[in-house]
């Protein structure tokens, strides 16, 4: 569903049997049997999770806490349990406290609890800080839960790559593709090898359901929540199973559940595709100096150039027997549209660097080591409000002693919770498609989806919302948005029952927390006195 930006290519996934309901089945229920299928806590088994009580710990400046989830919520006494992380830093204004807000950063696979480790209550303003305690977590198979994701070594996953070394964005020949449906195959052998027990568990629809549990360890009657890119996907899924437990929902970034794989492949790479084009026209007003041509144009030219250079050749890269490929240089574009204000500088850097035959700096930028491919690159990775804009939440995950396992669980989830054609004609359709509209954009976004073929999925796949008495959500979209882009804004607000949308009119993605006083007070006001926004509400 959405591309980490740090990574070069998706590297994919998903074992997955049929979803099992989770509510009561038959024909007729009594009344008992009524409010355990509409309120998963009435549910015998399910009593023990909605009534744990979290011990909060000193963890640094925060405070830490585990909560236990069912693995399997349709047969929640099976012994099997996910152990998740928690983490909050208490309401300034105690007196004055509403409640908590729970938060998701993205991804999916990004870790909440590393978010606010590293510095991440920047993210919210102070009046929130003062009247919430702000909640992270490790969704379910994420960075510290337990268990966790894994997919073996990294030299296991990409072992086809290795004998067939570097592959085409666009694989136009029979044997290209075949090499990218092998590689794809491997990938999906080694996650099943190393995870295949909890593949089938990690789906955002479990997911929104541990945000239900978690709802009532905090105490809180309803749910407010706010969800950054794939967090609005998370929200939504709440907001549909639990349409009644929501006090306030802000959905920033937001992902359209009507669009099948191939339809948000192909917005997400008109996003970048656009967002590039962003970067040639505003680059001198942006980053000044440092822009790597004069023009537009010759920015244009610069990227075609470099484009074509490493197709034919990849670029040395210092300390490193691996050079800059066209599918490197295509990440490091790619994870620099995330925000302009931190990134733009470090790419232009290296795009300069590239055009004199050195690819260090684009190769650490692809790979999120900036700080690595060369010195006094402007902004930092882990500034408050990047949600999962490549804010090196993986980074911090690695620091705290998890291992960042955000690669294999977007895939993980995104397999799981869209269903993708078995048949490879389908995926070089949908590639020639989308390389036509958008070049090397639409084709990686193909190829990066080809790693679900052949698997099941657990999700409700493509469909409009439905959640009847869920109270007014705001949608915040941005108009330069490269990861999802505003039309998928546009139609979630839509969708959603009295759904509003604010409106930024800026570049990068997301819009909460990065800057805007006037985004930042509309999201405020909502969330503390459920103050709405008017019908074309606009920053």
């Amino acid at each position: 569903m959405l591309t980490h930006p740090r990574r070069r290519r998706a590297v994919l996934l998903a074992a997955a049997a049929a979803l099992a309901a989770g509510s009561l089945s038959g024909c007729t229920r009594d009344a008992s049997e009524a409010r355990a299928a509409d309120d998963p806590a009435a549910r015998a088994d399910l009593r023990a999770f909605y009534g744990q009580k979290l011990t909060w710990e000193p963890c640094g400046e925060e405070e830490c806490a585990t909560l236990r989830v069912p693995m399997d919520y349709s047969a929640p006494g099976d012994g099997r349990t996910f152990t998740l992380p928690l983490i909050r830093v208490t309401a300034t204004d105690e007196d004055r406290r509403i409640g908590s807000l729970v938060f998701n950063p993205g991804g999916p696979g990004e870790s909440g609890v590393a978010l606010l480790q590293g510095g991440g209550a920047a993210s919210f303003t102070e009046r929130i800080r003062a009247r919430f305690d702000i909640v992270g977590f490790d969704p379910r198979g994420v960075a510290g839960s337990e268990p966790a994701v894994d997919c073996g070594p990294e030299d296991e996953a990409y072992a086809e790559e290795a004998d067939t070394g570097p592959q085409p964005l666009h694989p136009a020949t029979e044997e290209q593709r075949r090499t990218a449906l092998d590689t794809a195959g491997s990938t999906v052998a080694a996650c099943k090898k190393h995870s295949g027990s909890i593949l089938p568990h990690v789906g955002t629809a479990d997911a929104a359901r541990d945000m239900d549990v978690l709802r009532a360890a905090l105490g809180d009657d309803r749910l407010s929540y706010l969800g950054w890119s794939y967090g609005t996907s998370l929200g939504t899924s709440y907001g549909e199973l639990f349409p009644r437990r929501v006090r306030a929902m802000v959905l920033d970034g937001a992902v359209d559940p009507s669009l099948d794989w191939s339809e948000r492949a192909g917005s997400q790479a008109a996003g970048f595709r656009s967002a590039v084009d962003d970067y040639a026209e505003y680059c001198a007003e942006v980053v000044g100096d440092a822009c790597p041509a004069d023009t537009p144009e010759g920015i244009r030219a610069l990227v075609q150039e470099l484009y074509a250079r490493t197709a034919a050749e990849p670029l040395p890269v210092e300390d490193s027997e691996w050079g800059l490929d066209a599918p490197t240089l295509h990440s490091a574009l790619v994870t620099s549209m995330y925000t302009p204000e931190d990134q733009w500088e470090a790419l232009s850097r290296g795009l300069g660097d590239a055009a004199e035959g050195d690819g260090t700096r684009l190769a650490g930028i692809a790979a999120g080591e900036e700080e690595d491919a060369g010195e006094e690159l402007a902004g930092e990775e882990g500034s408050a409000g990047e949600a999962d804009a490549g804010g090196g939440e993986g980074e911090q995950a690695e620091e705290e002693g998890h291992p960042d396992n955000s690669d294999v669980a977007i895939a993980a989830v995104d397999c799981l919770d869209v269903p993708h054609p078995e048949n490879p004609r389908e995926y070089w359709k949908a590639l020639d498609r989308a390389h036509l509209a958008e070049g090397d954009f639409g084709s990686e976004s193909v190829i990066a989806a080809l790693g679900c073929r052949g698997w099941p999925h657990r999700g409700p796949g493509p469909h409009r919302v439905a959640a009847e008495g869920l109270p007014p959500v705001l949608v915040v979209g941005t108009t330069g948005d490269p990861s999802t882009p505003y039309h998928e804004a546009q139609s979630l607000a839509r969708q959603l029952p009295g759904g509003m949308l604010l409106t930024f009119e800026g570049l990068g993605h997301t819009a909460y927390g990065r800057g805007s006083s006037c985004v930042d007070d509309a999201v405020d006001g909502y969330l503390l006195d459920l103050a709405p926004v008017e019908p074309g509400a606009t920053c």
